[in-house]
């Protein structure tokens, strides 16, 4: 049979939960992906300099940051998580609108911190809920839910494409820029924090010309089902008041009746209520006896955040300077060609967590975990010895997705089957995920400057070596773990 018996049975149990949060995932891939490519625009928009307009990126990735960390928060019962879904969801279809309207980059920098907090509240918390509803049986649903960031993060710069400006869209006296020195700009400026921006002469001031407005309203309106499927699965639930543990859930109900098919005697489920100390980074451990705790309850956490930080900064960082680092010597690829790697790169992490969805439930997390990181490690030596071979180059970049594409939802099915689904430790790795992506973009971006292209490569060799060292530890913590 293609589909597991076990796994299609809790599937239907469960579809328009799951489907939900599928939807919210793609959500927030569409949010994630459209900043990068319409950068420029939203700069003839506000008229700022481009200094000014690669803050927003700082605004955005940072408010993410913070909404991961406090996204557990909204946990404790299942009426809180959906409310916080839905606003979040619907937050996010609003700053799609309102971006046109931004003729200011100080009013366009919240917006996407706005944008930034939701984000992060979708992140934490459908990765906890599926958690929370499959258990054991979460990595295949879970390799789902992050391919449809993929999805949404392939299909938002689709939609922007049509309406960029192919030369400067502010047209002023003695505008020259062509259609090649903008693309190759856009493409330096997607990569996040971009030094030397001095020698770019764009004008400020002049005729406003572009079209990118219409991009953001069809992202709005595509966005918009989403908040609306969030509203329906409440009603389903009959959860109208946020945080309201008296209204009747027909998912624990249903969690109820699998553990006791699957098991000898019935175990009580339970409630969300009674763990609402163990949702927000902050307060993970504070209806707990900490005193009564193994170390190998922290270090669990520790490991696995830290290692999530180094793979998903492997991830911003080989995203963001693939380009710079390509057109650059020794590799020296035109513009347009060095353009295509970032879309390779995030084309083969989507691949991979489609591919992946087959394999989680025949093959156990820890050992898709241990192939990928020696799969990273292997592919990072071989661009190094291989560096000057433009050819490698995008198979390597495609490798290397793949075997990046399932360490986050495998390592959060690894490390709640080990602490036993409390969902304390899913916000940490989150958390530990947006902050090695902010972080390590920055820090490599400045070796870069200061070092030479080549030093791009031994970054990411290095955070990869140090990101197998953290996961054998974290293997030998499961071991001693009680």
């Amino acid at each position: 049979m293609i589909v597991n018996e076990r796994i299609w049975t809790l599937f239907k149990r469960n579809w328009q939960h799951t489907l939900t949060y599928w939807s919210v995932f793609f959500s927030f891939g569409l949010c994630i992906a459209f900043l990068g490519p319409t950068i420029l625009d939203l700069r003839c928009q506000t008229q700022s300099t481009l200094q000014e307009i690669t803050y927003v990126f700082f605004s955005q990735q940072f408010c993410l940051l913070i909404g991961s960390s406090v996204g557990g928060i909204f946990k404790r019962t299942l009426a809180c998580a959906l409310s916080a879904l839905f606003i979040s969801t619907l937050l996010i279809s609003a700053v799609f609108a309102i971006v046109p309207l931004c003729h200011n980059v100080l009013l366009l920098a919240v917006a996407m911190a706005v944008a930034g907090l939701a984000m992060g509240v979708i992140d934490t918390i459908a990765n906890i809920q599926l958690v929370k509803t499959y258990q054991k049986d979460s990595a295949v649903f879970l390799q789902a839910l992050h391919f449809f960031i993929g999805l949404g993060a392939l299909l938002s710069p689709l939609i922007a494409d049509p309406f960029l400006s192919d030369t400067n869209c502010v047209v002023g006296n003695g505008t020259g820029n062509g259609t090649r020195e903008l693309d190759h700009l856009r493409n330096t400026l997607a990569g996040g924090p971009v030094r030397n921006l001095s020698k770019y002469h764009l004008p400020m001031e002049g005729e406003v010309v572009t079209q990118v407005s219409y991009a953001f309203w069809i992202m709005a309106i595509i966005n918009l089902p989403v908040p609306i499927a969030v509203f329906a699965l409440i009603q389903r639930e009959r959860l109208t008041v946020c945080c309201s543990p008296s209204s009747p859930r027909l998912l624990e109900q249903d969690e109820l009746a699998l553990k006791a098919q699957g098991a000898g005697k019935q175990e009580p489920v339970p409630n969300d209520s009674d763990s609402g100390g163990h949702g927000d980074l902050f307060g993970c451990c504070r209806n707990g006896d900490l005193h009564g705790l193994p170390l190998s309850f922290f270090g669990v956490h520790i490991l696995g955040g830290m290692v999530l930080f180094m793979t998903d900064g492997i991830i911003g960082a080989y995203a963001g300077f693939v380009y710079t680092y390509a057109v650059a010597p020794p590799m020296s690829l035109p513009h347009k060609t060095a353009g295509y790697l970032a879309s390779i790169f995030w084309a083969a992490i989507t691949a991979g967590r489609l591919v992946s969805i087959p394999l989680s439930y025949r093959v156990q997390p820890v050992y898709l975990l241990i192939v990928n990181m020696v799969g990273v490690i292997v592919t990072m030596l071989l661009l190094l010895v291989l560096h000057t071979d433009s050819l490698f180059l995008f198979a390597g970049t495609f490798l290397l997705g793949l075997c990046l594409s399932t360490i986050f939802p495998c390592m959060v099915a690894y490390t709640e089957d080990i602490l036993e689904y409390r969902g304390c430790v899913t916000t940490v790795l989150v958390t530990g995920a947006g902050m090695g992506e902010m972080v390590l973009q920055v820090l490599v971006g400045s070796i870069i400057h200061s070092k030479g292209s080549y030093s791009f490569l031994l970054c990411d060799m290095i955070m990869a070596c140090v990101g197998f060292t953290l996961f054998f530890g974290l293997l030998i913590c499961h071991r001693m773990h009680r």
